[in-house]
């Protein structure tokens, strides 16, 4: 597996994708970095499109 442009952890759920941090400093805190759509080897973020 190749590192995450977007944040060091992502959730799958279907095509949907959840990239997120967590800071273990703060009781755990999680902070959502983004929420996108996957197509192939594209996320779909709002009208931008990264490349995977």
């Amino acid at each position: 597996m190749r590192p995450n442009p977007l944040a060091p952890w992502e959730l799958r759920v279907g095509k949907l994708r959840v990239y997120h941090d967590v800071n273990e400093e703060q009781a755990f805190t999680v902070f959502i970095r983004a929420v996108g759509i996957k197509e192939r080897h594209q996320i779909r973020i709002g009208r931008e499109v990264i490349e995977l």
